[in-house]
């Protein structure tokens, strides 16, 4: 029903023929927690700072969970069973998590509000399992994406994620056939989508469309038809994201929408007016940090790179175990068989991308130095300042630095006060992000700043810059001397590529060992890329992991 011509997915293609299809829906982050933060609290997880993969952060006391206010409106709430929220604290979020939850274990005549999560096709179930050789879709007939190279594979993970689709559908329309067994179907209001983008390699974790762009289809029954944004079997063409959801379901149900939701509801009797753009997020994906923020409208999406010299593909641990395209790609990049639009994947990202997705839906043409595209791009550039600033992005301070500088407020709430110059901080971020000399004495001015967020912006600027910020170095010495750790691994690594490889591996072996998990896993991602960078060998490196697990705390 999405127009994939090797699609087998009846079930769906029959609750969109019955209900309504958007075009254009987001998760806001591309990765399942993140998005799920986002989806659960009704506001961006970089807003709460829990935006990192797999992380735990408190948020105000005062924030309920969305399924709590539904709960308080007398609905009786279940989730099947996944959860996986960056939220910390003891949450009573549902009536009934589990994999037995069901809305049939609410009290008679109850009104109710289910989830049901399939695993069906996440990236743990793309491959194929051990002896498998059939597939319904042929490995050799499957149309490859221009980024993925020819290997068998790539193409028999593909052909097997297609099966696995084909499975999910059979599991949703159990689920509408639930339903209608209990007499329920003209009275439920029913929301297709999924997590994140697609589960193959350069889907999850990035934020193009490829990790960003999810199926939505709702389906009303007759009953609620007046609600109902198109007729059905139609497009809707709004922009629509997670944030989004929770507001627009309290619309639906006629619950207050809370006045610190940032989403905005698409439907019922609170709809607001349409979004112009949606806004995307991704930081610390599994054990590698990259922090980069988007906008997307109907026709462009642009990229802030704020990492651009860590690539898009980095050695996640997670997908390399469980997927052989990943491994696969990867090899052949290091064998030197990919093309340019397959290696781009593995090498260092530009500062700014811009695409134009009508011709280019795998946004593989950078049109952010094209003269005709500069008014547009100065208008979604703009857009993209102004939603961190508006939304306090709290993606910019390093995860290490999170409960000292929040001391007994969350970091939601400090990045709310006066402490956090995210203004400054951003016009910092933006020149660093640039990788462009011009901006070399703004760092050095910055490098001895009074806040710790500024000093690593500074410091991360001339990382960036690399040989070109040798006139950085003597205030880069001094950073090793820093009180905050991500300030000295940032100037160590720099320093690196002046020579100066002993004081800058001796001050990485340091921070190894702390006792702050965030602050060692920057630290562990440096050592990696000071190897690939030929600033320390890799015995050197293997023998200071070898430490650092000698020593390691039974908790870490």
């Amino acid at each position: 029903c999405y127009g994939d011509a090797l699609a087998r997915t009846p079930h769906l293609d029959r609750l969109a023929a019955q209900g309504m299809r958007y075009r254009h829906a987001f998760a806001n982050a591309p990765v399942c927690s993140s998005a799920r933060t986002t989806l659960i609290t009704g506001m961006y997880a970089s807003s709460l700072g829990a935006h990192n993969h797999r992380s735990s952060v408190a948020i105000p006391g005062r924030f309920k969970l969305y399924p709590e206010h539904l709960r308080a409106a007398g609905y009786y709430c279940s989730n099947n069973s996944k959860t996986d929220y960056n939220v910390a604290g003891n949450h009573q979020v549902w009536d009934e998590s589990s994999n037995r939850a069901h809305y049939r274990n609410r009290a008679p005549g109850q009104p109710f509000f289910a989830v049901f999560n399939f695993m069906t096709s996440h990236e743990s179930q793309v491959a194929a399992k051990a002896g498998k050789t059939s597939f319904r879709v042929p490995p050799e007939k499957i149309p490859l994406p221009p980024y993925h190279p020819d290997t068998p594979e790539i193409r028999r993970d593909w052909a097997n994620y297609y099966d696995q689709m084909t499975l999910l559908d059979e599991q949703v329309g159990n689920v509408l056939a639930e339903l209608e067994k209990d007499g329920l179907a003209e009275d439920t209001i029913v929301f297709y989508y999924g997590d994140h983008g697609g589960a193959l390699p350069r889907g999850k974790r990035n934020l193009h469309d490829s990790g960003t762009r999810v199926p939505l289809i709702i389906r009303f029954p007759k009953k609620w038809a007046r609600l109902a944004p198109a007729k059905p079997g139609e497009w809707v063409e709004d922009l629509v994201s997670f944030v989004d959801f929770p507001a627009t379901v309290f619309s639906l149900c006629g619950v207050p929408i809370p006045a610190h939701y940032e989403g905005r509801a698409f439907l019922g009797e609170k709809k607001a007016a349409p979004r112009e753009h949606v806004f995307l997020f991704r930081g610390r994906m599994d054990e590698r940090y990259d922090t980069v923020r988007a906008v997307r409208d109907r026709e462009f999406r642009y990229a802030r790179n704020y990492s651009p010299h860590r690539p898009w593909g980095q050695h996640y641990s997670y997908p390399f175990q469980v997927q052989p395209s990943m491994r696969s790609w990867h090899a052949e990049f290091v064998a030197g068989r990919c093309n340019d639009v397959q290696s781009a994947y593995w090498r260092p990202k530009p500062g700014e991308e811009f695409y134009e997705l009508a011709g280019d839906p795998f946004e593989l043409r950078n049109r952010a130095a094209e003269p005709q595209h500069a008014a547009r791009l100065a208008l979604l550039r703009a857009a993209l300042r102004a939603e961190i600033l508006a939304t306090r992005d709290t993606g910019f301070i390093p995860e290490g630095m999170f409960q000292r500088l929040a001391g007994n407020r969350t970091i939601y709430e400090y990045a709310r006060s006066e402490a956090y110059p995210l203004e400054r901080i951003l016009d910092l971020a933006d020149k660093a992000g640039d990788r462009d000399p011009v901006h070399l004495p703004a760092f050095i001015a910055t490098l001895d700043d009074p806040h710790p967020v500024i000093r690593y912006w500074a410091a991360t600027g001339c990382l960036i810059l690399q040989d070109k910020a040798a006139p950085a170095k003597t205030k880069l010495r001094a950073r090793l001397a820093d009180e905050w750790a991500d300030v000295r691994v940032v100037a160590a690594e720099a320093l690196a590529y002046f020579g100066e490889h002993e004081a800058a591996v001796n001050t990485i072996a340091s921070i190894l060992q702390s006792d702050n998990l965030y602050e060692a896993l920057a630290a562990q991602n440096t050592l990696d890329f000071m190897w690939q960078a030929g600033h320390v060998t890799l015995a050197r490196a293997k023998s200071l992991v070898r430490d650092l697990k000698a020593s390691e705390p039974a908790h870490r």
